[in-house]
């Protein structure tokens, strides 16, 4: 597969927006790329597209997302560097998972290959719930989001988003000393949810810290002239390993038990939005040093490795199936969501040559793993 076929595909899914549930037009042209290129191909009810190569063990997923924030960017080559809303996170990613697979169709791989664009990534996630939710059971799994071309992710924060209703009174503009503010007592209830990073703060690293960021506000009345009876806001609390959502949330309700103590006259709500489970593989798997050997080899340079303070799918599938997963792509993270998104072309290119090298070794280490635990049973 050519240098400009790669630069081509990527170039041509940038060009269809496809901001998350708005996926369709991006689902059915990939699904006859990957048919045109020989994978045996379905699109399931939510709309991700699967293509199949080979039979049999090891089954390697290649997984990205064909969905993006919102936001179109001018599509143009500058300096090396290709721009588009999606070119790293994670169009380039998925288009250098499928370049690469797309070098075994010749049935040179001693197994199974699931290349999968799953939607709704960037909303809730339910592209990656439902591929889940169909029992299809790969053996290993590498994620496709920017990590750089000589990094390898095997960690990712779990998220909790809570959505904070706070009534009072209503009353007149006129005396605020009279009646309570909702959206002074939201503030002061977001401020006691942000101290709850405390008391991991002294850990050294942020991957294992409580963040929390106030991601959306509601309030007022119509008239200026009353106080605001009524705020809703919303926080996303980033979690690490050794906490679980659910140890959060319940931290969260105490707060709220004891802001309501000291406030009778206002009424506190609280739901969840989004929950998600920290998730960290295991960096001696095989499937790391599958991906450590792809890069060495073609870059001359050793593998790194990184937790990130966000959460992916790959944190959904990692907890649900329990398998060797890891994250790898093109690109710096710290363009995703910008308006000048773009992806250094040679990087990408480079990043197929990673996954091809990975995909050729992986088999290899998988047999000599299995023929080390014959000899030791």
């Amino acid at each position: 597969m050519s240098d400009e076929y790669a630069v081509d595909l990527l170039t041509r899914m940038l060009n269809i927006y496809s901001p998350s549930t708005h996926e369709e037009e991006i689902s059915l042209f990939l699904a006859d790329e990957l048919t045109k290129l020989g994978f045996k191909v379905h699109r399931d009810e939510v709309g991700n597209v699967i293509g199949e190569i080979g039979e049999g063990s090891p089954v390697v997923l290649l997984c990205g997302h064909m969905d993006t924030v919102e936001g179109k960017i001018p599509i143009r080559v500058e300096d090396g560097n290709l721009y588009g809303r999606g070119s790293v996170d994670a169009k380039g990613p998925l288009a250098a998972m499928i370049v690469a697979a797309s070098k075994f169709t010749d049935g040179t791989f001693p197994g199974k290959i699931l290349v999968v664009g799953v939607v709704d990534e960037e909303g809730s996630g339910s592209g990656i719930q439902h591929f889940v939710e169909e029992g299809i059971q790969p053996d290993y799994a590498i994620f496709g989001e920017p990590s750089g071309l000589e990094k390898v992710v095997f960690g990712y924060k779990g998220i909790l988003t809570v959505k904070v209703t706070v009534e009072t009174p209503s009353g007149h503009s006129a005396a605020p000393w009279l009646f309570d503010n909702a959206i002074e007592k939201a503030m002061d209830f977001w401020k006691q949810i942000n101290r709850l990073h405390l008391r991991e703060e002294k850990l050294k690293s942020r991957f294992y810290s409580i963040t929390s960021c106030l991601t959306g506000i509601k309030g007022g009345n119509s008239s200026a002239s009353f106080i605001p009876s009524q705020c809703e806001i919303r926080v996303q609390l980033r979690i690490p390993p050794q906490l679980t959502p659910e140890q959060v949330f319940e931290e969260v309700k105490r707060k709220i038990d004891r802001y309501k103590a000291t406030n009778p006259k206002v009424t506190v709500k609280v739901e969840t939005v989004d929950v998600a489970k920290a998730f960290e593989a295991d960096r001696r798997s095989v499937i790391v040093r599958a991906l450590a050997w792809g890069i060495r080899k073609t870059t001359l340079n050793y593998a790194s490795f990184s937790r990130k303070t966000g959460t992916g799918d790959m944190n959904v599938l990692g907890n649900a199936l329990k398998i060797p997963v890891v994250t790898y792509g093109p690109g710096d993270s710290k363009l995703d969501h910008t308006p000048n998104e773009h992806i250094n072309i040679q990087e990408y290119l480079d990043s197929i040559e990673v996954l091809t090298k990975t995909l050729t070794k992986l088999p290899d280490l998988v047999k000599r793993r299995k023929t080390r635990k014959q000899n030791t049973q």
